[in-house]
This record gives structure tokens, sequence and C-alpha cells, in this order.
């Protein structure tokens, strides 16, 4: 299956279970693959025959800073539906959401979910 990859977008959001986090608000990194078939948008150069990935990248924007949740595997699921429903081609996706400032006592990098999802799951 091809695929198109959107790699280690940046944005500030207000999500997570501790109050701070909602008023503060802190950085996520996303992570996001669309399967679907790309031949014949290799094939006949055009953009209706795939997916808009700048379109793409303001759903998960969208997603990420205008939308609250306690939990980034409920954002994730966000993500995922919303793509979904914008991009009738994509058949399967996977949505990797970081989060390095998680209030965790301890050195890391970061904490994160990663879901997979196909169109009819």
């Amino acid at each position: 299956m091809d695929k198109i990859i959107m790699k280690n977008m940046s944005f500030y959001g207000y999500h997570g279970v501790l109050p701070e986090e909602n008023r503060l608000g802190q950085k996520f990194f996303v992570d996001v693959i669309l399967f679907l078939d790309l031949k014949k948008a290799g094939t006949l150069d055009l953009l209706t025959h795939t997916v808009n990935y700048g379109l793409a990248y303001d759903i998960v924007k969208a997603s990420v800073e205008t939308k609250q949740f306690k939990l980034i595997e409920a954002l994730a699921e966000d993500i995922a539906q919303s793509l979904f429903s914008h991009f009738a081609a994509v058949d399967e996706l996977s949505v990797e959401i970081r989060k390095p400032q998680a209030p965790v006592k301890g050195i890391f990098d970061y904490f994160g979910v990663e879901i997979q999802r196909g169109r009819y799951e």
C-alpha cells in the first residue's frame, strides 16, 4: 500500500488530565501516515487523485489547537476520524502523538501514543 507521510508536525495545545495542562498548554508533536493508492496520482500527475497534504495538515492542526482532550489517546482518535471524514481515498492511517513536557517527574524525551485505524474498523 502506498502512503503519504507527515512527520514531526509541532502544535501548541491544551490537552491533559491536570488543570495546569489545560490552563498553560504545551507542545505536541504529531506524525501521520495515510495509506492509499497513489498510482493514479503518480500516472496522471493530478492532485484530484491524491490527498492534499496541506489540507490534511490543517485538519490535524485544528484538532490539536482548537479542541481539548484529557487524554492524547482521545486526541489521536479525533485526528484519525477527522482525516477519514475528509479524505475518502484513505484506506488506513496511523497517528502518533508525542508529549515531551508531560507532567512526570523524571528524565525522558517524551511520552506518546500511536494508533492505527482502518476505514471500516
